[in-house]
């Protein structure tokens, strides 16, 4: 009996010692759980605050980004405005080019048809005004009268300013040596 004393003893032993070891199992538990529920809580309140975070870097790298892209978009639209005015300044010579090449031909094809150029003409009238004056003072008519016998045709219409000014000159001169 006293085997089964002990093994009583024994056994309310194991039972007392079951007993706040479970208890102590479901407290620390309980603590584990409460822990966790703790860490749920403060992970929602700290993603929300990494979140926010998270949005203030997005927006600050945003905005860097679109001012690179700003820049670069206003060094290209520099680059092809300088670009567009070569092509523009080269275009405008080639054009000036090809108009001065077409005044030398047209110029040289009426030259080979006998047809005068116009400082030809200006030249000529030059030295009919010469020699009208020259005739003029031999005969000893008045310059007046010398110019209404022989009236002159009027000038091209291809003629410089230069040459229809010296007509408008001449009337007025016979104007007043009338």
């Amino acid at each position: 009996m006293v085997k089964k004393v002990q093994k009583t003893s024994a056994s309310s032993k194991a039972s007392a010692s079951t007993s706040p070891l479970s208890g102590a199992i479901k407290d620390s538990a309980q603590q584990i759980w409460l822990a966790g529920l703790g860490a749920f809580s403060k992970a929602q309140e700290e993603g929300g605050k990494a979140f926010e975070s998270l949005v203030k870097e997005g927006l600050s790298i945003q905005r860097k980004t679109q001012a690179v892209a700003e820049e670069r978009i206003s060094e290209a639209s520099s680059r092809m405005s300088n670009m567009a005015t070569e092509i523009s300044s080269k275009a405008t010579g080639q054009w000036d080019k090809l108009e001065n090449l077409f005044e030398e031909r047209v110029a040289k094809a009426l030259n080979k048809l006998g047809v005068p150029s116009a400082r030809d003409v200006d030249a000529l009238i030059a030295r009919i005004d010469e020699l009208s004056q020259h005739v003029q003072r031999l005969s000893g008519k008045p310059v007046a009268a010398a110019k209404k016998a022989a009236p002159r045709k009027a000038a091209p219409a291809k003629a410089p300013a230069k040459a229809a000014a010296k007509p408008a000159a001449r009337k007025t001169s016979r104007a007043k040596a009338a």
